[in-house]
């Protein structure tokens, strides 16, 4: 699906939520960096709370730094995994410089401090969780 379509799929959503409704994340893999953008802006612009409450993996841990701080809580099942920016090539795959910093640019610092003490963006992945996520972010209520 392009960007275009999953915005408008997101915008018309959006118009039939009240202002006061939350999206619930429990099992987000990622994908590309372009339409998880577009998906957080609209987002964003909604009102909408995100409740993380699972995993939020690769770019759909950008809503860190598009949604603001207040609106975002998470549960104790609540787990963010980052990991480098890649690009798929015919032979594979090849990181990305410039997905690398856009997503490092968009990351708050205290998530920034955190992704560096861990080893930085790299393919492995990494998990924020437990004790260490609620430092950051408010507990869901």
């Amino acid at each position: 699906m392009s960007a275009r379509a999953v915005l408008a799929v997101v915008l018309m959503t959006i118009s039939l939520a009240s202002p006061a409704a939350a999206m619930r994340i429990s099992d987000d893999q990622g994908g590309q960096i372009g339409e998880y953008l577009a998906r957080f802006k609209a987002l964003k612009l909604s009102g909408e709370r995100i409740i993380i409450d699972g995993t939020c993996a690769s770019a759909c841990t950008m809503l860190l730094g598009v949604i603001p701080r207040d609106r975002i809580c998470v549960t104790s099942r609540a787990v963010l995994a980052f990991h480098s920016a890649w690009d798929p090539t015919p032979d594979g795959t090849r990181l990305s410089a410039a997905g690398n910093q856009y997503l490092w640019s968009n990351y708050p610092d205290a998530v920034r401090k955190w992704i560096s003490q861990h080893g930085g963006l790299r393919s492995r992945l990494i998990y924020l969780r437990g004790s260490e996520l609620a430092a950051m972010y408010p507990t869901c209520r």
